[in-house]
């Protein structure tokens, strides 16, 4: 199964991920969503999976709370697609996408050890 990581290669989560995969051997490749830039259609699907685009939000997040609060509720995809493209720091991190398209978000060892089956 290959595995892609999305987050940002600063993020404390994302390195723990990234080191969960490397130790019980996942192969995986990793992406910074701020350097490589998702385009509109992953974003949708990746909300899609999440259970739509509050989900995928990081609302906690400094970046959230220095928006415009106009900028905080988003009426369409068009513009969570574009607040997303200009922020893509609000995503939740990481997102795992495998090689089926199964997409998920975040990371415990205990989730981590059921989505690949290994660990016990």
């Amino acid at each position: 199964m290959t595995t892609t990581l999305y987050g940002i290669a600063n993020c404390d989560t994302c390195r723990k991920a990234r080191k969960w995969l490397d130790r019980f051997g996942v192969a995986h490749a990793f992406v910074d969503y701020r350097d490589v830039r998702q385009p509109p259609e992953v974003l949708v699907g990746w909300a899609a999976q999440a259970g739509g685009w509050n989900a995928l939000v990081n609302r906690s997040s400094t970046t959230w709370r220095m928006l415009a609060p106009q900028r905080k509720a988003p009426g369409s995809d068009a513009e969570w697609k574009l607040l997303l493209r200009e922020y893509p720091q609000l995503i939740r991190r990481p997102v795992v996408v495998t090689n089926d398209g199964v997409v998920s978000q975040g990371f415990t060892d205990s989730g981590f050890k059921q989505r690949f089956g290994v660990g016990g």
